[in-house]
């Protein structure tokens, strides 16, 4: 698979690196997305409680949620499912 990538391919990506909680920055530089685009990405996540904002002293965190756990064990099945290999992509 090449070309660009579908946003539930980077909805996945970022839930799958915010397993661990991640700063805005990380989280931009890791999934190669520019800063306007990565934050519609994160509200979106936020807004469908599939990411927290973790405050971690003066820094905010982005962490993934239980319900986040959901969406990539479905997106991980339905990609091997049409292309026979698990999701890799960046990550």
């Amino acid at each position: 698979m090449s070309g660009r990538r579908t946003a539930f391919e980077i909805y996945w990506e970022i839930l799958v690196f915010c397993r661990t909680p991640q700063s805005f920055t990380g989280i931009i530089n890791r999934c190669d997305l520019n800063s306007k685009t990565g934050q519609e990405y994160l509200r979106f996540l936020v807004e469908k409680e599939y990411l927290v904002e973790v405050a971690e002293g003066d820094k905010t965190r982005y962490l993934s949620t239980e319900r986040a756990g959901e969406y990539t064990a479905l997106f991980g099945s339905l990609y091997r499912k049409l292309f026979d290999a698990p999701p890799r992509f960046k990550l």
